[in-house]
């Protein structure tokens, strides 16, 4: 095992520590912005990193598609070609061929498919999306999996995470061991502790050097996804980091961190950015609400973004009608400062010991909703 994982501190399920990686240390609990392509919609890679982010989420599928992985090889790997020098994640492409549906035939092999893009026939086995994340030069390779969508039956469920399973022992006798660099398995179940249980036990077997949590935020809601997560991290190595994938909201992560989880990803934060949603500690704002077309106010007055020290409500309101991109750019910044800053809000508590404290501000900000008018 090539990765060194630390926990430095713990408060109830919360851990509070830190992942060591060939491209620098990732302080946990951490959150991930997603680039999808190679990049995080409307941002420079420095900007990214000046909200605090320190590892990246890169997807396989996309990225195997276009521009392709021998060439992202060829140009040094994915930390030179996007000129991010911090530690990378990417996710197996699984979870996106699955969701082509017609699109695609799944086997005990792996999955037949046609790129979205231009029809063209792919095959991704194991082996292969291993082999494409190698080439990606990825920190955190993830094994290949099947994402059932909840709310399913015990047999098909069961029936898919046991082939999950055998895809994760391919994937990590796949995988190349070395230095700095990790794979992690992914605990499938649905929403049957039985099951979760008997993922993990396979996974622990296998030996991986993190663990997922996978199958959640598919559709079930929050309450069953808390009910999951009050087990589940529990059921996997208590050494190694757990990661909850593409989760989630604010509230949804509190919780998950309350619950064990280390790690998350989610695309919320850059895709509000694109639609007028802003993530404030008092709750989410829509900027194109005619409420803020005069408001001289900041969008959070205790934030450091560059939106919050420099702009006005009333000017991000302005860009959203005229449909600028600076509004996106302006509000996807924010947008990621603003979970970042939730995370180290995590850390610092858990370090002190007053998690409960800091839980029972957040909730009750969050009840307050956005500022009054003026």
């Amino acid at each position: 095992m090539a990765l060194k994982f630390e926990i430095l501190k713990r408060q109830g399920k919360s851990r509070r520590g830190r992942l060591h990686t060939k491209h620098g240390i990732i302080n946990t609990p951490a959150f991930m912005p997603v680039g999808t392509c190679a990049t995080v919609k409307a941002m420079m890679p420095e900007s990214v990193a000046s909200t605090g982010a320190e590892i990246l989420l890169g997807n396989t599928y996309h990225l195997m598609l276009r521009p392709g992985a021998d060439l992202v090889q060829k140009m040094g790997g994915l930390h030179k070609f996007m000129n991010w020098d911090k530690p990378i994640l990417t996710d197996s492409g699984g979870f996106q061929v699955m969701s082509l549906s017609g699109l695609r035939k799944l086997t005990e092999d792996g999955v037949k498919f046609s790129s979205h893009v231009d029809g063209k026939k792919y095959f991704l086995s194991p082996e292969e999306s291993i082999k494409i994340q190698h080439k990606l030069d990825s920190n955190i390779t993830m094994c290949m999996d099947e994402c059932v969508k909840l709310p399913a039956s015990h047999e098909t469920v069961k029936k898919s995470m046991e082939m999950s399973m055998r895809w994760a022992q391919r994937s990590r006798d796949a995988f190349v061991d070395r230095e700095g660099y990790g794979i992690f398995g992914i605990q499938q179940g649905g929403d049957y502790e039985d099951l979760r249980a008997y993922s993990a036990q396979k996974l622990k077997e296998i030996g991986f050097d993190g663990y997922a949590i996978g199958g959640l935020a598919v559709g079930e809601g929050q309450e069953t996804m808390f009910k999951v997560l009050d087990y589940a991290p529990m059921q996997l190595p208590e050494d190694k980091p757990r990661y909850l994938m593409g989760v989630g909201r604010p509230d949804d992560i509190v919780g998950a961190v309350l619950r064990g989880v280390d790690m998350f990803d989610c695309v919320m934060p850059t895709r509000s950015g694109r639609t007028s949603q802003a993530f404030t500690a008092r709750g989410t704002i829509n900027i194109r609400n005619a409420r803020h077309r005069e408001d001289p106010r900041p969008l959070e007055a205790e934030c450091d973004c560059p939106l919050c020290k420099s702009y006005s409500r009333a000017y991000i309101h302005h860009l959203q009608k005229c449909n600028e991109v600076l509004a996106v750019m302006l509000l996807t910044w924010h947008n990621i400062r603003y979970y970042q800053r939730l995370m180290q809000g995590l850390r610092n508590a858990i370090e002190k010991e007053e998690l409960d404290s800091f839980v029972a501000d957040f909730y009750a900000k969050q009840a307050l909703g956005d500022i009054e008018e003026i």
